[in-house]
């Protein structure tokens, strides 16, 4: 019996199916068993006395060219393609974003998931595109005739304004939602924790339109960055010029951050930022709000006088995270080389002795309720020629939160510095970069780019977690959220596949084994 896709199967049918399915499956973990056996063999009987000379080099190759063999070195991008149907992610770009007066053939989610995927294939410019779109195999692959080429993906960007990079981020967020409503109860237990911070945008161009000189003499642009700690995702982004204050824009993030995680199901906010974010015009209003924050507050003299007349008896040591516990003996510490070079050449050289904490009521000039400040005043010591004295330095901390201890106001506002992990990954990807030549497509460029890097999260956010297999698929998961890009590539997309087109599906054959292979696989196995 021919049965088409809109049709039901039959029961029986349906059986067969799952059979076949829990089959190959089967066979599928057999062979990933025994690659995963055979490569450890393989090491372990590789280290061995050499008396023949160097390993690498020993045998000449010959390169052919396949006549019927089709494969790329991409082949974690079919998985990544599978997230975005899954999520409905084109549809819904496709339903607010009007920027074409017509498709020929590609739609604007055609477009902003080109730019995207060249960053996952490693493409760290636009010209990458032009790699991919001359690969017939890689087109087969995503079964289409052609992508946009990169001056077509360059003309694209300079289509947006400032309204429609909002309209695509919102857009993108939805698609967010879906990835964040497939988590399980404990995901919106946990307190959602909103950062933001700026970084200066270096560019060479002489005509990039927007552009200005930053305090340190950099030109480029300021990228805003607001993002969601717990997952490491960039929920909106902004540009100004290099010289505009980091915080400029940011209270509408903030807000829309703050909606976004609401609706999600997240019923505790916490705002965190340095002291550029710390808006005291904003504070009683988020704390009216419900929403929590914690951000660095400028050392002010007044500030600091308040700290300083505080009794001792009223400061504590500052209590951190503890070291995690070594089983084995632990190795010597390696000898510093840059306090050596220091001492060599008489500089100053400033270390911290101790950390102390304490705490107090303060009302900012612009709010009409107090908040709590927590002030840790570092003991340094410093010494260089001639030089041995030591000094209190103070940094302060305003939160509206009274119920964490301060100790656990400091982690936070320290724990927020993760940003700048996040930040340096992004500009890595070269999603922080401005290839255009106008402010507004420079920060659609960057929305398109920084995509890829959300297409990772959601890739561990929607990897299943079998209750059997539940603290090592939750291991996975977690490593793969924290995983760096570069590792990201050769463990989910560097995968080598031979494509085989069939009548009604295409095959993406793998030819090689790596250690992520089983995620991998239960990753496209749940789509």
């Amino acid at each position: 019996m021919k049965i088409s896709p809109s049709s039901p199967a039959p029961r029986g049918h349906k059986r067969r199916s799952t059979t076949r399915r829990q089959e190959e499956r089967q066979q599928r973990a057999r062979l990933l068993d025994r690659e995963a056996s055979q490569i450890r063999r393989r090491l372990a009987g590789a280290v061995s006395v050499n008396e023949d000379g160097p390993i690498l080099g020993r045998r000449g190759g010959l390169y052919e060219m396949a006549e019927r063999s089709r494969a790329i070195s991409h082949g974690g991008i079919g998985a990544v393609a599978a997230v975005v149907k899954a999520v409905g992610l084109a549809g819904e770009i496709d339903s607010s974003l009007r920027l074409l007066a017509s498709h020929r053939p590609y739609f604007e989610s055609d477009h902003v998931l080109n730019i995207a995927y060249n960053a996952l294939c490693g493409g760290t410019r636009l010209d990458g595109i032009e790699s991919r779109r001359n690969d017939a195999v890689f087109l087969d692959a995503l079964g289409v005739d052609s992508l946009p080429d990169p001056t077509t993906a360059g003309d694209f960007c300079r289509r947006f304004n400032a309204s429609s990079a909002m309209i695509l981020q919102d857009a993108i967020n939805r698609a967010r939602l879906k990835v964040w409503a497939a988590q399980p109860a404990a995901f919106f237990a946990e307190t959602a924790r909103i950062d933001a911070d700026a970084s200066i945008i270096p560019t060479a161009g002489e005509t990039k339109q927007g552009m200005d000189i930053s305090y340190n003499g950099i030109w480029g642009y300021s990228a805003l960055l607001v993002s969601l700690a717990n997952t490491k995702e960039p929920l909106f982004l902004d540009l100004h010029g290099a010289n505009r204050p980091s915080h400029e824009g940011v209270v509408a993030q903030y807000d829309k951050a703050i909606g976004l995680c609401r609706q999600a199901g997240f019923t505790d906010v916490l705002l965190r930022g340095d002291t550029d974010f710390s808006l005291t015009g904003e504070f009683d209003r988020w704390d009216g709000d419900g929403v929590r924050f914690v951000f660095g507050y400028d050392a002010k003299a007044n500030l600091i006088g308040i700290a300083e007349d505080k009794p001792e008896d009223l400061y504590h040591s500052l209590v951190t995270k503890a070291e995690a516990a070594i089983a084995t003996k632990p190795r010597s510490k390696a000898p510093g080389v840059k306090e050596t070079v220091v001492k060599i050449r008489g500089f100053k050289n400033i270390r911290t002795v101790a950390e102390d904490v304490t705490e107090f009521s303060y009302r900012p000039g612009n709010c009409s309720r107090d908040f709590r400040v927590v002030a840790l005043r570092k003991d340094l010591n410093v010494s260089g020629a001639n030089v041995l004295f030591g000094q209190f330095r103070f940094f302060f901390y305003i939160t509206n939160d009274w119920e964490l201890t301060a100790d656990e106001v400091i982690a936070e506002a320290r724990h927020r510095c993760d940003q700048e992990n996040l930040i340096a990954q992004l500009k890595d990807l070269r999603a922080l970069h401005a290839p255009v030549n106008t402010l507004d497509s420079n920060r659609s460029y960057m929305v398109m780019a920084s995509l890829a890097w959300t297409l990772k999260a959601w890739c561990a956010l929607l990897l299943p977690v079998s209750p059997r297999w539940a603290h090592r698929h939750s291991k996975q998961r977690e490593q793969l959220l924290k995983m760096e890009f570069r590792t990201f590539l050769e463990a989910f997309i560097a995968i080598p596949c031979q494509i085989v087109l069939g009548a009604r599906r295409i095959r993406w054959r793998v030819l090689a084994w790596n250690p992520w292979l089983g995620a991998f696989f239960r990753l496209v196995d749940s789509l």
